[in-house]
């Protein structure tokens, strides 16, 4: 039986304080490591290799903070309920700890940075801080720490990819994965703390990325998802295999060499920025029908000053000519954007004029927020945050409102409509069901069919919707949208 309540999960809140667990290592150490994630994607995909690197050192994995002799969170310092949850659970941890004082305790990821002398030394919440490009130095960290020091390394590099570890999969299905193609960001958004957090971008070397995703599909995976915090300015160089000529590879090329692994190696990337996505990368995604038609292109704003304060570099009438180009390369590509509610100044007729462009876009989902001052960033030293919090409530009400009618509208468009799915497994509401996601990204729940299986392709046909999720039934036509 179906549940319609179903609903798509696509910025999954409920992955966020997910414990990480993978099977154990050949070789024990005896000890226990506890691993929790927050935040975005590319914070999950580092717990993945931080998990790799702990596994190679004999640690064991659980998913009960209680067991381990080592717990670490992966922090996200994008929005300031983000920290809130993060400190919450850094007490319970403390509690445990008092219980047992041997227990080391430390904080990954962004939040290392801007954070380390008050986690460390003014609220003594953990035994070390680590940023993100120095997990390799987490197992002398550790025995650091056991020995009775604090150990901290929030040094960021402009080197470092992690190229050559292979990533465990925390918690897999064994059909989806992440696939980290660059670190760091080169933007300067007035707004974000990314730059400061995760330092200057880096490609990665395309030869190990393709290794990887191969391995990946020997193994039965058959989606990845190639992770920047912006794809599109991918750039590496280097030499050819025989090492005589210098070859550059741009992300439309690398997508494409991905995507010739295999015609049923699912491709999607995320995310985009407006000033960067190519033409090329356009057509690529038209060329090859294993990249899947969903795009992530963030606006953030419908007003161009707005969009200058924000640091955006393009303005309203930029954004609006992307969109256009993926209309007539892709006709029928779904586009997700990140909306930003309240920032400083922000005036009536600019909220508008968000409002106007959602119109425009027709957005299949958006992620939205109200504006949440970030410490250290550009708009914290020189923008007052002066949008009283009412208003900002309001404005992301009806931004939400807009978004939520706008995405039952595109999902409407497939009621009637057979389309192409790969099977993710059961659904979270029933074991009778199945579910997977179409090409555009939405969700597809429909009833366990025999001989279908998770892994696999299937034609579904659509015969009702709900607010988040496509209903239907496994068809044998091969008309597809």
């Amino acid at each position: 039986m179906i549940d319609l309540q179903l609903t798509d999960k696509t910025h999954d809140e409920e992955r966020q304080g997910e414990a990480l667990v993978i099977d154990a290592p050949e070789v024990l150490n005896g000890r226990k490591l506890y691993i929790e994630s927050y935040g975005c994607q590319m914070n999950f995909a580092d717990s993945e290799i931080v998990a790799s690197i702990l596994k190679d050192q004999g640690f064991e994995t659980t998913g009960d903070y209680h067991e381990a002799d080592v717990v670490f969170i992966n922090t996200c310092s994008i929005r300031e309920n983000a920290e809130q949850r993060v400190r919450n659970r850094l007490s319970q941890f403390g509690a445990e700890k008092r219980r047992n004082p041997k227990l080391v305790v430390g904080v990954l990821g962004c939040m290392a940075e801007r954070l380390k002398s008050k986690f460390l030394e003014e609220e003594k919440l953990v035994d070390m801080v680590v940023g993100p490009d120095a997990y390799r130095d987490l197992p002398q960290l550790i025995n650091q720490v056991e020995d009775g020091q604090k150990a901290i390394n929030v040094l960021l590099s402009r080197e470092e990819t992690y190229a050559d570890i292979s990533p465990v999969r925390l918690n897999s299905n064994g059909i989806t994965a992440f696939i980290s193609i660059m670190r760091g960001c080169d933007n300067m958004c007035s707004f974000c703390v990314v730059p400061f957090t995760r330092g200057r971008e880096r490609s990665r070397d395309p030869h190990s990325i393709l290794i990887e995703a191969q391995d990946l599909f020997d193994k039965g995976y058959r989606e990845v998802t190639l992770l920047g915090q912006n794809v599109d300015s991918y750039k590496w160089k280097g030499t050819d295999a025989a090492e005589t000529a210098a070859i550059e590879v741009n992300f439309a090329q690398l997508m494409e060499k991905v995507a010739l692994i295999s015609p049923e190696l699912r491709i999607r990337f995320s995310t985009s920025h407006p000033k960067d996505i190519t033409d090329e990368v356009l057509y690529t995604i038209a060329k090859y029908d294993n990249i899947c038609n969903y795009i992530h292109l963030p606006v953030q704003s419908g007003s161009s000053r707005v969009l200058e304060l924000m640091n955006r570099t393009y303005t309203r009438e930029w954004y609006i000519n992307r969109i256009d180009a993926i209309r007539r390369i892709i006709p029928g590509c779904a586009i997700s954007s990140d909306i930003i509610a309240g920032f400083c100044t922000e005036t009536e007729e600019e909220h508008q004029e968000t409002l106007s462009i959602m119109d425009y876009v027709g957005y299949d989902s958006a992620f939205t927020f109200s504006y949440s001052e970030r410490p250290g960033t550009l708009a914290a030293r020189k923008l007052e945050d002066d949008i009283p919090e009412p208003v900002k409530k309001r404005r992301l009400a009806e931004i939400l409102l807009k978004a939520q009618a706008t995405s039952l509208m595109r999902l409407q468009q497939f009621v009637g409509k057979t389309v192409r799915i790969l099977v993710e497994g059961t659904s979270k509401k029933s074991d009778l069901d199945f579910c997977g996601r179409n090409d555009q990204n939405a969700m597809v729940v429909f009833p366990a069919t025999p001989g279908v299986k998770a892994g696999t392709y299937v034609n579904v046909y659509i015969d009702r919707c709900t607010s988040a999720t496509l209903l239907g039934t496994v068809v044998e036509t091969p008309e597809i949208v």
